[in-house]
């Protein structure tokens, strides 16, 4: 079952992908950031208000269960931030193969923090991820997007570790809370940081252009949140492991693969093309070998 819920988290992340490329494009990347984080917050508001309305404030009631969630939501929202300004500027044939190479440093952590083992078809299949994220770093290089001359490329780079960094950290918390109380607390406090740093933006200058309002940008928050449900309830399993669960994840990189190919046309498909058979090939070891 763990599984499943993984393979449908993975392709509401892919179109989570598409929105967010959608919603970003020539667009103030702070408030469509606050924009989603809201409209996360209300599709979650049910959880919250049934929480307050049981006579206590949630999370085992503990001002310990709330600081661990705003810790979460800070590590998620500087992983976002980064991930919005690199998706805006860099292909997604480009950045998403870099996002799915989370799994690698997730297996790393969960190695070491979880004592977790993977056998030989799970080793294998982490090997070709790895040899999937070196190809693309040498299409991404091809076209421009090399680690010398690219910030974008970095931001790519800094989100996909931090994402990791998250993972990890859910394995931990799902271990004392509910799922879909961890994502609405989480989703709450991400709000409020965020709206802090547009007002702050806003009062010195630097809020980052002009504002449009685009239907895609609740579509981020829809896919989303249905991923990350179906990514919690997953991880509560007590069979699941994180870094199975975060390679298939990585697997919605086919869907927002194919919009960049079919719909932005972007360039040097055939070589990406193989880079993404290795990858497909890699998740399909994961889950045969779970």
């Amino acid at each position: 079952m763990w599984i499943l819920l993984a393979i449908c988290s993975a392709l509401g992340l892919g179109f989570y992908d598409i929105m967010k490329k959608k919603s970003v494009r020539d667009n103030n990347v702070p408030t469509v950031l606050l924009l989603n984080t809201l409209f996360g917050t209300l599709l979650m508001s049910p959880v919250i208000i049934m929480n307050l309305s049981e006579g206590g404030f949630g999370l085992n009631n503990t001002l310990t269960g709330h600081l661990q969630i705003v810790l979460k939501a800070v590590i998620v929202l500087s992983s976002r931030i980064l991930g919005y300004f690199s998706i805006k500027h860099l292909p997604l044939t480009i950045q998403d193969p870099i996002n799915a190479s989370r799994p690698v440093i997730v297996l790393v952590g969960a190695l070491l923090v979880f004592g977790e083992r993977l056998n030989m078809l799970q080793w294998l299949g982490i090997l070709l991820g790895f040899a999937s994220l070196f190809m693309i770093s040498r299409i991404g290089a091809s076209e421009g997007f090399s680690l010398k001359r690219s910030k974008w490329l970095w931001m790519a780079i800094g989100a996909t570790m931090l994402g990791a960094v998250s993972a990890l950290y859910d394995k931990y918390l799902l271990r004392s809370y509910e799922p879909l109380e961890v994502q609405a607390w989480y989703s709450l406090y991400q709000v409020i940081i965020m709206g802090i740093i547009v007002s702050v933006l806003m009062r010195t200058g630097h809020a980052g252009g002009k504002f449009r309002w685009r239907w895609s940008i609740l579509g981020i928050s829809i896919f989303l949140t249905a991923a990350d449900i179906a990514y919690f309830y997953s991880l509560s399993q007590p069979d699941s492991m994180i870094s199975v669960v975060s390679m298939i994840r990585r697997g919605s990189v086919l869907v927002s693969f194919a919009y960049g190919v079919l719909v932005l046309h972007e360039r040097h498909v055939r070589q990406k093309l193989i880079d993404l058979g290795i990858l497909l090939v890699s998740l399909l070891l994961l889950i045969l070998g779970s």
